[in-house]
């Protein structure tokens, strides 16, 4: 489900959950407890398995698992976007392909972004599948894309390609992609070569006021909820998964 490994303090999650390592109820649990482990490296690397870091959301379990899936999956979704927003190490991202949706998000989350140069596409469609997203998903959005730009990105759900990616400030980096694990290695030694308190207090000061708002989104999240929990949401995605597939 996820792959770890640590080298010189640099601790390596791999996702490796199926072809698409979709979000689930059990990616997050997952998740959950390698970021605690990480608590103890010097910076956290985070990549995908072959030519897909992450397709987002898996639809068709929430689909197919319905109301109570669905009230189980929401909080841990912004449990775990939260919690690697905050992290107070450092984060390097190493997109090895798409990075859609959560997957995006994941990226976006991050201390600094990589993707691998080649077919790879990275957005947040959230609103062209029919889906609310939930405040710690919308700040990480709001606080890592500039300000002319995040509007756009949200309301068209347009996916970018590497190149592309890199000119709309959506990631800092593109590398070839049999580069791309050695330079995210190479980054975080760079990043925890800084006085770790020194870089903890910078890090958590430039992103208090998304994690403010976040914790101030009882309301707004308890209505995404609602609407992630309705059926119309449901057939929503449905046919967005329909259209998808016919493509």
């Amino acid at each position: 489900m996820i792959e770890r490994e640590i080298q010189d303090g640099i601790f390596t999650l791999r996702l490796a959950h199926g072809k698409a390592s979709a979000l689930d109820v059990e990616l997050f649990e997952a998740l959950g407890g390698a970021l605690d482990e990480a608590m103890e490296a010097r910076a956290l690397v985070i990549t995908g398995t072959g030519s897909i870091f992450s397709a987002g959301v898996d639809l068709f379990r929430l689909t197919e698992g319905g109301d109570e899936y669905v009230s189980r999956f929401v909080p841990m979704l912004n449990d775990f976007v939260r919690k690697l927003f905050a992290f107070p190490r450092p984060v390097v991202a190493a997109a090895n392909g798409h990075a859609i949706a959560g997957g995006g998000v994941t990226v976006l989350a991050c201390d600094y972004r990589l993707m691998a140069q080649g077919k790879g596409r990275i957005g947040v469609p959230e609103l062209l599948v029919g889906v609310p997203m939930p405040a710690p998903v919308l700040e990480v959005v709001r606080f890592a894309v500039a300000p002319d730009r995040v509007q756009s990105v949200l309301y068209t759900g347009r996916t970018f390609s590497p190149s592309e990616a890199l000119a709309a400030g959506l990631v800092d980096e593109v590398v070839d992609a049999d580069a791309l694990l050695g330079r995210a290695h190479e980054v975080a030694a760079q990043l925890a070569g800084l006085a770790p308190e020194v870089f903890r207090m910078t890090k958590r000061h430039l992103r208090a006021d998304a994690l403010a708002r976040m914790d101030r989104a009882a309301d707004y999240d308890a209505e995404a909820l609602r609407v992630w929990r309705a059926p119309e949401t449901h057939q929503r995605i449905r046919d967005y998964l329909a259209r998808t597939i016919r493509k």
